[in-house]
């Protein structure tokens, strides 16, 4: 049981944020208005299906994008002149949660935090917190990238046991990397075309990954925002050397606006199917859900 916890708190992570181009990551040199800025909140609900069960509630899902201001060092006029710097970073949370009877029909109880801040001239990941808790069993992580050398340290603590010895895994990494979480935000800032084949790299639990990614089809279909034109990619996340070693398959769509919303996803594997979608949107904190249709 508690592989099929595990496998479904990553399926549920990956299929909401876990898409990058790494063909696509070249630094970008100066600072542009974002489909997401200058603040947002994303709001999800996840589905199970298998056999007769249908379309059971098993997750909530909420990310939310900010800026944070970076406090910029004094000025010395004697001093050689400063390589230019973001007046911020980005910050992007996330927070999913289990719910449901079958959640508690399987003692799926869980909840993980994620927090990630981002570079927003290059786009580079600079650190990666999170808090995992399944049931009794609590962990808390961060990792650290090195966008310099290209190394990534992530260490891993049992905050209801400070003794125990904390795990820690060192990577390297070439070129701008993405973790989990910044990756969607940053496709969204990319273009899309149909029978492109790309490789994604993201960096989780201090390992980086290399997975193929193809973008299939344009295609109308009907979300909380209404009918709208979206673009759907195939991530194989599963397989012996992916993310995920078991068998399955993994598909998102994105809107083809330039919102470039995460709308919708699906996996499959040997457990069932899991269709992922877009509840809610708010733009700018505070303010009421943005829900304007596409016609």
């Amino acid at each position: 049981m508690n592989r099929l916890r595990n496998l479904l708190v990553a399926i549920l992570w990956l299929a909401t944020v876990g898409v990058n181009f790494a063909t696509a990551q070249k630094p970008a040199r100066a600072i542009w208005e974002r489909p997401f800025e200058p603040a947002e909140e994303l709001v999800y609900e996840a589905e199970f299906s298998r056999a007769l069960l249908r379309k059971m509630d098993v997750a909530d899902f909420r990310f939310t994008a900010n800026r944070t201001p970076v406090i910029q060092p004094a000025k010395n006029p004697n001093s050689a002149p400063l390589e230019k710097t973001a007046t911020y970073t980005w910050v992007f949370k996330g927070d999913i949660s289990s719910k449901g009877f079958f959640a508690k029909l399987f003692n799926l109880r869980f909840r993980e935090r994620m927090e990630s801040i981002v570079d927003p001239i290059s786009f580079g990941i600079q650190n990666t917190k999170r808090i995992d808790e399944q049931g009794k069993r609590i962990r808390s992580s961060e990792a650290v990238f090195d966008n310099v050398v290209g190394k990534v340290v992530w260490t891993e603590t049992d905050p209801t046991n400070p003794s125990r010895p904390p795990r820690t895994v060192t990577s390297e990494f070439s070129g701008p990397v993405q973790d989990i979480l910044s990756a969607i935000y940053y496709l969204r800032t990319q273009s899309l075309q149909v029978g492109k084949t790309l490789e994604l790299v993201v960096s989780d639990s201090g390992q980086v990954y290399h997975v193929p990614i193809r973008v299939v089809e344009k295609k109308r279909i009907k979300t909380v925002l209404g009918r709208v034109n979206a673009i759907r990619l195939d991530v194989e996340f599963f397989g012996p050397r992916g993310m995920i070693e078991t068998e399955g398959q993994f598909s998102i769509w994105f809107s083809e606006d330039a919102r470039r919303l995460p709308v919708s996803a699906r996996v499959k594997n040997e457990y069932g199917t899991f269709d992922i979608k877009l509840k809610k949107v708010l733009r700018n904190s505070g303010q009421q859900a943005s829900l304007s249709k596409q016609q």
